[in-house]
């Protein structure tokens, strides 16, 4: 998977797959030259979605959608339609799917529960 700045194009970055706990993906990432404009967003994300709160989820929500309208995931046969993507470091853990998430986030609790990586 190669995640994309959604704006022009460039590279955040890259992860290299070495992990699988269905639905979750994860590796190591090697941030691209665009990782800097998107570095906060990212780590903004993950804070929030340690919380387990009303507000934290809310907050975490408008966040993930931010991801969502910045950056595209793409895997070896190119975009895919929904994806949670959490990054730290140099380890990044995902899920995704060729559908778009149902209304309730088919990601459900796990999204902004944070899953492990």
């Amino acid at each position: 998977m190669d995640p994309r700045h959604g704006g022009g194009g460039a590279d955040i970055g890259e992860i290299l797959i070495d992990e699988a706990d269905f639905p979750w993906l994860s590796g190591r990432f090697r941030a691209g030259p665009a990782f800097a404009a998107v570095e906060d967003l990212f780590a903004r994300e993950l804070a929030l979605a340690e919380g387990d709160d009303a507000a934290h989820r809310s907050r975490w929500e408008a966040t993930q959608a931010e991801i969502e309208r910045t950056v595209r995931l793409i895997s070896p046969d190119g975009p895919v339609a929904a994806f949670l993507l959490h990054i730290r470091g140099d380890r990044a853990w995902f899920r995704w799917s060729d559908a778009p998430f149902d209304d309730e986030g088919d990601a459900g609790d796990e999204g902004a529960g944070g899953a492990g990586g």
